[in-house]
């Protein structure tokens, strides 16, 4: 595929190979991009912006809801290429699919709901006689920065919304796979002149750097790794930002929860894209007395899992993203057993796949449960009562989401009081979302929110205007 600036394709001789990780062939090459690319792709984005600015908001609804309407008849199509660059199963892929026209319904219809308010001004001192109203104006040039997991939602909930707010996007994909990406961004540029809607692909150092030290980008919309986050937060300078870093999400059953719920959410979340999501179920924190039932439970319900060809509209476990992935969960792993956790099912690895794994006894301190992660595995760590629970929910650096399992009203209140994380479910694993809530994270796992109306509003600026009527 080719790159797209200012309304033209552009290829590069230098190209890098999207790999399969279900069979390792070759999906595609996109090009690698230089410095002088980078460039030209935030000149072309600052240029336009007096182009998406003359648009009305009723013009902006009727642009992305035919572009929503395009994303709907190329569904089948980029799902499939989902499934090829990334090793998601295609059911999930179908889903993705689904939530991304969702979101994009929900910011053609913010685009309608961007409103100001009426100031007091009279209320201060010298205010008298002075009216002022408040408007919210586009930032200008937002760069979106997504990752491979949700190669097409990721980016949507930061285009989409950008767009509806009137600003001019670049989006840089991940190098795993930007395919499926780079399709979204083409059907939204169809809808609105050059140069609003871009695309850059190459190296994430060099592109990124370029993205956060020139001044004519106003904005940096993030999804990803702890590390690059951090390096974003310290070199974009005055830009606004938004990180999404992941997390080490803990789901809590306690000892009055409807079990085989808890069993059921758990598989879901554990085992979701194989384990490669940022509000997956990263921690099963379990109240003692009810320990042995949900491990019986939860090994008997992995073991139904099928891994295969994620093509198959049957399998449920696909392959992960490479090999350096299933390296790296199979040395956390091997570490937690070496440690005295106990291998419950699963532990099986072969080329790009790792099996559903269930681990019981895993201790808070394991580099398993210490650190993020992002593969399908099980950690059941038990707690002898409520108060041990969320003590070991919080030991994290990390708090997007938190799921708890529990009938009692008055642990539900305060577990979602005192588990420090983004967002909080009962009776619902972290895994939880809808493409309208507010998303985002407490510590490590970032800043500012998702959403689409939460994201409109981190995409605006505040004008005051103000009339002196004596």
């Amino acid at each position: 595929m080719e790159i797209l600036i200012n309304g033209k394709h552009i290829s590069k001789k230098e190209t890098m190979d999207v790999i399969n990780p279900y069979n390792n062939s070759i999906v595609d090459t996109i090009p690698i991009a230089n410095k002088e690319d980078t460039v030209n792709a935030i000149n072309s984005a600052n240029k336009a912006k007096y182009k998406i600015t003359s648009l009305s908001s009723r013009e902006i609804y009727y642009r992305l809801s035919d572009a929503c309407d395009d994303l709907k008849e190329n569904k089948d199509k980029i799902a499939k290429i989902i499934t090829q660059e990334t090793g998601k199963p295609i059911n999930g892929s179908m889903y993705e699919l689904d939530r991304s026209i969702e979101t994009l319904k929900f910011a053609a219809e913010e685009s309608k709901r961007i409103y100001g308010e009426n100031v007091p001004i009279d209320a201060g001192l010298g205010g008298e006689g002075v009216i002022a109203f408040t408007k919210k104006i586009p930032l200008g040039v937002v760069a979106a920065i997504t990752p491979f997991n949700y190669p097409v939602n990721l980016a949507i909930h930061k285009l989409a919304p950008a767009l509806a707010a009137r600003n001019t996007v670049i989006l840089k994909p991940s190098r795993e796979a930007p395919l499926s990406g780079l399709m979204l961004a083409e059907i939204l540029a169809n809808h609105f002149p050059d140069g609003v809607v871009n695309t850059i692909t190459g190296q994430g150092s060099l592109i990124g750097d370029i993205l956060l030290s020139d001044d004519n980008v106003d904005k940096i919309s993030f999804t990803g790794s702890v590390p690059v986050g951090k390096h974003i937060a310290n070199n974009s300078g005055m830009k606004k930002v938004t990180l999404e870093l992941g997390g080490n999400d803990p789901t809590v059953i306690l000892e009055d929860a409807n079990i085989d719920k808890a069993v059921s959410e758990v598989v879901n979340g554990a085992y979701l894209f194989s384990g490669q999501v940022c509000m997956g179920v990263k921690r099963v924190i379990v109240e003692k007395s009810i320990i042995d039932e949900f491990t019986d439970k939860l090994v008997k319900q992995s073991s139904k899992l099928k891994v295969g060809n994620p093509m198959d509209k049957n399998t449920d476990i696909g392959p992960l993203i490479n090999n350096k992935s299933v390296e790296k969960i199979d040395n956390a792993v091997q570490d937690a057993i070496e440690k005295g956790a106990t291998l419950e099912f699963g532990g099986k690895l072969k080329d790009n796949f790792y099996w559903p794994t269930v681990l019981s006894g895993v201790q808070e301190d394991m580099e398993l449960v210490s650190n993020e992660t992002f593969g399908p595995i099980a950690p059941i760590i038990e707690a002898k009562d409520i108060d041990e629970a969320i003590q070991i929910a919080n030991n994290t650096r990390y708090g997007l989401n938190a799921g708890v399992f529990t009938e009692n009203i008055h642990d539900a209140l305060r577990c979602v009081n005192q588990i420090e994380a983004g967002s909080v479910f009962v009776n619902k694993a972290s895994t939880f979302r809808t493409d309208n809530m507010p998303f985002g994270g407490f510590k490590n796992s970032g800043v500012g929110k998702e959403g689409v109306k939460y994201a409109v509003e981190s995409m605006c600026r505040t004008k005051l205007i103000g009339f002196n009527l004596d």
